[in-house]
């Protein structure tokens, strides 16, 4: 008789009591037998569906999916520009998503954290998943970057995991994960994310090598102005005392410009846009 998937990790838990695994390596109590063998057919299932998938937005879907069975919400993913900042596109990879809360975007980029998010640092440092507590810990952290990981927190934050992934010709991509509560990610966990955003990085590849390069969209001097200081941090209020038009023209502007980049954030908009060469930040 199948299995019926587990929801998360919590869930997994659960079943240690009646599922003990006196061969693990790993604490039953922690990821019994029977959660392995459920997480591994989830995992299956993320390949499998992923196989008939032609839009990076619905692989993005996915992996959110599979994501959710290890209590991982929020996600992450983009590549890095020259300069190094995170969630800000290479020019013609428009792959950039992410569902972080929007009120922690806005405030990531109103106070410049990607010119310090110790998350990017690490990521150039190493070539497999890290955990961001350990890198909070690390004694060459410093107190300006820690204050990421203090502020992401108070928006939900509260613990997470980053994947490196570097490409040929130095291109590099980061996939991050994080969770609600602040707990600890069990090495199997960790394995199982690292593979499906590795996997996810080459089919979004894939995808957009079969379709081309994306065309850019027209937009009108004023979403190009609105789009502009949304991705230099300003709210609504400040982009319509800036331009001299009501906060309700402003998001007006906006929406048409996420509807045109085809996308659900104003964040994402603004990137794709700069990624477009639409902007000049």
């Amino acid at each position: 008789m199948e299995r019926r998937p587990i929801t998360s990790i919590s869930q997994a838990r659960g079943l240690a009591t009646r599922v003990p695994d006196q061969s693990s390596l790993v604490p039953s109590i922690d990821f019994p037998k029977a959660a392995r063998e459920a997480f591994a057919v989830e995992f299956g299932r993320f390949l499998d569906q992923t196989d008939a998938v032609a839009q990076s937005e619905q692989l993005f879907d996915l992996l959110s999916s599979f994501a959710l069975n290890l209590d991982c919400p929020w996600l992450a993913y983009g590549s890095l520009t020259s300069d190094l900042r995170f969630l800000k596109p290479v020019r013609c990879d428009p792959a950039t998503m992410l569902n972080y809360p929007d009120e922690w975007q806005e405030r990531y980029f109103e106070m410049g954290y990607d010119r310090i998010d110790p998350i990017i640092r690490t990521s150039r440092q190493r070539t497999s998943a890290f955990r961001w507590s350990d890198v909070y810990n690390d004694a060459t952290t410093t107190e300006d970057e820690r204050r990421v990981f203090d502020e992401a927190a108070t928006f939900g934050l509260k613990s997470g995991i980053s994947v490196p992934l570097h490409g040929p010709q130095g291109s590099f991509a980061i996939m991050s994960f994080a969770q609600s509560r602040d707990h600890g990610f069990q090495n199997r966990t960790i394995t199982y994310l690292e593979l499906a955003a590795l996997h996810f990085h080459l089919r979004v590849a894939q995808i957009g090598n079969m379709s081309g390069l994306q065309e850019a969209p027209e937009l009108s001097v004023r979403e190009r102005e609105c789009i502009l200081w949304t991705a230099r941090g300003k709210s609504s209020w400040e982009i319509g005392k800036i331009l001299g038009i009501s906060i309700n023209t402003v998001n007006f502007h906006i929406k048409n410009t996420m509807r045109k980049l085809d996308t659900g954030s104003r964040t994402v908009a603004a990137i794709k846009a700069a990624n477009f060469g639409i902007i000049e930040l």
